[in-house]
């Protein structure tokens, strides 16, 4: 472009009027020169704009990064400060009963869990998370938390989310061994509103937790807002002293204890709305007009243990309550315990996280993903001393015990299908309407699922 330019402006000179160089005027020829190397920088400068402006290359990790694969939709800052993932969860059930005690409406295909799941991180150490749950007959916010992350080993959390008491209902929803949770599950809070400072010290290989929460009955989930004036401490604290040290036969061993403490001041809401069988059947409910009124404590040791295919887990809970109807008051302890057991036919490692095929289900390729056979037992057992101001003997059970078996179909790592058989024996009630009825015979029921988790 600039040869152009100095061609044409040259061309200019030599055709130049005759009278122009007739005359002898060199300050003319000087002026014209000037021209030519003010032009001459000026096309320099817009070529080199030009080269700028066509050789620009990407930097590297200057443009955020998006993903989408097993883990949901995840988008990524340059700098990883900043993170937002969806991802998802649906059940859809099967329960077939055989026996019931003669209740009608039990068979059914039910929604058990649809939850949109929206988390992230904000300035590179504060999590957050957001799940409602559409599965159900009504729409619940299930967890709703920020979460502050000093260290690992010392992080902050603020919101709604699982009290940390019992040991299988902090595993995760889409990895239990069954459809439901085992009995002990049932004396344990929920999720509830408050304050928890916890970490991993992976020095000690120690996790621990330390909460103040609103408080909650037996298996309840909290609301937004407490329903009385008292606040519940609960905590946990969880060692596995051989992962990544030691003999690897014993990596996958872990033991520890949860517990809880609080005050509540005659409130129903402070009791469980009923303690249930494996089918979700009530099989015990406090009489009319009593109210937990005082001390309510909870103990929880545990332990679990993972050896490649092999897995088993293990709960006793406590759930010491002082209750009151009238005048009369009285401090009750119900107990529970669970052994439950696993073994990956297929041959991939059991975890507390679940189970990853290593080869994901394709028939056309020969690949039929992961299966496990489980197995468990459990019981739960009511204080006698509910019987019969507190709670109605012929109504309500003074004891359950459940056996179960299942089988685990892994697909890959997003989709389940499982199957299981459970059957609960009472010991106690067995007459009149509502958990009586339940309790006139064993309860068998069959239970499928399909699960989408991703």
């Amino acid at each position: 472009m600039k040869w152009k330019l100095l061609v044409i402006a040259v061309s200019g000179l030599c055709t130049a009027p005759a009278g122009m160089a007739a005359e002898g005027v060199p300050g003319d020829i000087d002026a014209l020169k000037r021209q030519i190397d003010e032009l001459t920088r000026k096309v320099q400068a817009l070529e080199e704009s030009r080269r700028s402006e066509t050789n620009v290359t990407a930097v590297p990790g200057t443009a955020p990064r998006i993903e989408l694969g097993t883990g949901g939709f995840k988008a990524t800052s340059a700098d990883s400060n900043f993170v937002f993932q969806l991802r998802g969860l649906v059940q859809v059930d099967n329960r077939t009963f055989f026996r019931d005690g003669g209740i009608q409406g039990n068979d059914t295909f039910l929604l058990r869990r649809a939850r949109p799941i929206f988390q992230g991180t904000l300035f590179g150490n504060v999590d957050f998370m957001f799940v409602p749950d559409f599965g159900g007959s009504s729409v619940q916010i299930y967890d709703a938390y920020l979460n502050y992350r000093l260290q690992p080993w010392l992080q902050l959390r603020a919101g709604k989310f699982k009290t940390p008491v019992g040991l299988e209902y902090l595993q995760s929803d889409p990895v239990t061994a069954f459809s439901e949770r085992a009995l002990p599950t049932a004396l344990v809070p929920g999720r509830d509103v408050g304050f928890q400072l916890w970490g991993n010290v992976e020095s000690l290989r120690l996790q621990y937790a330390l909460g103040v929460f609103n408080g909650v009955g037996d298996g309840r989930n909290g609301s937004s807002a407490d329903f009385e004036d008292h606040r519940e401490i609960a905590g946990r604290v969880f060692f596995e002293p051989f992962r990544k040290r030691g003999p690897s036969w014993l990596s996958g061993l872990g033991f520890g204890v949860g517990g809880s403490w609080g005050t509540v001041s005659s409130n129903s809401a402070g009791l469980p709305s009923g303690y249930a069988t494996d089918g979700q059947q009530a099989f015990f409910t406090y009489t009319n007009g009593v109210v937990a009124d005082g001390d309510h404590w909870r103990l929880a040791p545990q332990a679990y243990y993972y050896c490649g295919p092999a897995s088993l887990l293990a709960e006793y809970t406590i759930s010491d309550q002082a209750v009151r109807r009238g005048t009369a008051s009285r401090n009750v302890r119900h107990t529970a315990w669970q052994v439950s057991a696993g073994w990956v036919l297929t041959g991939e490692d059991a975890s507390f996280s679940g189970v990853t095929p290593k080869r994901p289900f394709d028939p056309a390729s020969g690949q039929w993903g992961a299966v496990q056979l489980v197995g468990r037992y459990a019981e739960l057992d009511i204080d006698n001393d509910v019987f019969p101001l507190f709670a109605n003997p012929s109504a309500s059970a003074s004891a359950a015990q459940a056996w179960a078996v299942g089988l685990n179909w892994y697909w890959n790592r997003n989709i389940r299908w499982n199957a299981s058989f459970a059957r609960t024996t009472f010991t106690g009630g067995g007459r009149g309407n509502g958990p009586g009825a339940v309790t006139r015979q064993p309860e068998e029921v069959l239970f499928t699922r399909l699960q989408l988790s991703f």
